[in-house]
């Protein structure tokens, strides 16, 4: 079975199953269960998730600024 997914932009009122962040990745897995991560935690976990997931929604390119990991004299 092959399901198209249709895409549901994320909302402020989305937010991350595990520390309650706004959500910007959505993963839904094999028999339609959704989850949603705030950009940290869907960085952290997105290899194993993008094995499962049958559709992986990243919304993170609406964050800006630079990174708190960005090398020095980048700004």
């Amino acid at each position: 079975m092959n399901a198209t997914i249709a895409p549901v932009e994320l909302s402020a009122a989305d937010r991350c199953d595990r520390c309650g962040a706004r959500a910007y990745i959505r993963v839904v897995l094999p028999g339609g269960a959704d989850l949603l991560f705030c950009a940290h935690h869907g960085r952290t976990h997105e290899p194993a998730l993008r094995e499962r997931a049958v559709h992986f929604q990243d919304e993170t390119g609406q964050l800006t600024g630079t990174p708190g990991t960005a090398p020095d004299g980048e700004r």
